[in-house]
């Protein structure tokens, strides 16, 4: 699951170039290092205490070249983890409902959009993601002051945007391949930092 692109650029010209740039050099990873990276970034999101110790985590379908979450997704269930993944609305915005397995993944065609992996299973409504007490986050790129560039759809902006509203907390995680943790990605005011980064390589706290 990505941030899905609106079609408009109404973002600063250095944010547009970044992704540019990141999503090439993403397009060029063979297969065979897809499924290398995919393993190793599983064992080091598995290793980070946040995980470990949470009840529910809402997370993702990784599609396309996004560093893949399915082992990571199958890893959380069998450790006993309720698992939310997104449902995509008309307008962008998430609702959410239960992972109960790969058999319960459905391709889903949004017009205009790419084509998604989303869970077949009831949704819980936009707010259930606030009852979660680690959100893992797509991205391009994360800083290293933990402020994340995401594809610039603005999906997760609201979702970031709900939990604040709802006073929610709870431990905020971007999964990232290793050179995509830069210096220093373009901040807009609305931008949320997060609280740690897993790569293949390793976790990184903010």
């Amino acid at each position: 699951m990505t941030d899905i692109p609106s079609g408009k650029s109404p973002f600063p010209p250095e944010k547009a170039a970044l992704r540019r740039d990141l999503l090439a050099a993403r397009r060029v990873r063979s297969p065979e290092a897809r499924a290398a990276a995919a393993g190793a970034l599983s064992r080091s999101a598995l290793s980070l205490p946040e995980l470990a110790g949470a009840r529910t985590v809402a997370a993702y379908v990784s599609v396309g070249a996004e560093p893949g979450t399915r082992e990571l997704l199958d890893a959380l269930l069998a450790a006993g983890k309720r698992v939310l993944l997104p449902l995509l609305l008309p307008d962008n915005d998430l609702d959410w409902a239960a992972y109960e397995g790969p058999a319960g993944l459905a391709e889903t065609a949004h017009p205009g959009k790419m084509l998604l992996l989303e869970p077949t299973g009831p949704a819980l409504g936009p707010d259930a993601v606030t009852g979660a007490d680690a959100v893992l986050l797509p991205g391009l790129a994360v800083d290293r002051r933990g402020m994340r560039l995401g594809r610039g759809g603005g999906s997760y902006d609201r979702v970031l945007a709900r939990l604040e509203r709802a006073g929610a907390h709870p431990a905020l995680v971007v999964l990232l391949y290793d050179e995509e943790v830069v210096a220093r990605v373009p901040e807009e005011p609305h931008d949320h930092p997060v609280r740690a980064v897993a790569t293949p390589s390793g976790v990184m706290r903010f």
